[in-house]
């Protein structure tokens, strides 16, 4: 439910402010700020990024198939950072929301030295904090 805070709250004030843009005799301003509004509840919503696993399930399959394991959370503009830029290979990676799984949280607190800073990216056990896109774009190349 967290997760859509943010998405929920863009949409309320673009509404908002749309309504008395429209109100005041300017629609096409008021659709502007509307679609502005709503691109951004987009991009912010949990929507943008693959289906997210638990933190156990994630390392049990990287283990398996040597694919990066990435932390986030939504909102994170960091993380709209890592997975805009993965563009299509981002759903090779085992994509874990740590305001959903505990387990996942406790994990990048593990690797952060008590912080929650995402994206943490694990490769071969190693974890990352905001790691350069490209490079994880090459650690998804080579994985299985």
């Amino acid at each position: 439910m967290r997760a859509w805070i943010l998405p929920v709250l863009f949409v309320l004030c673009g509404s908002g402010l749309a309504t008395g843009l429209a109100s005041g005799g300017s629609p096409g301003a008021a659709a502007a700020v509307l679609l502005g509004f709503v691109l951004l509840a987009g991009v912010n919503s949990p929507l943008v990024f693959p289906r997210s696993i638990g933190a156990l399930e994630a390392q049990r399959r990287s283990a398996a198939d040597g694919r990066p394991v990435v932390y986030w959370r939504p909102g994170c503009a960091y993380c709209i950072r890592l997975r805009t830029r993965l563009g299509r290979r981002a759903r090779r990676a085992h994509w874990v929301d740590i305001w959903r799984d505990p387990q996942g949280a406790a994990a990048v607190r593990v690797a952060n030295d008590g912080n929650e800073t995402v994206p943490t990216v694990v490769v071969a056990g190693r974890p990352h904090t905001n790691p350069d896109p490209a490079w994880v774009r090459e650690q998804l190349s080579g994985a299985v």
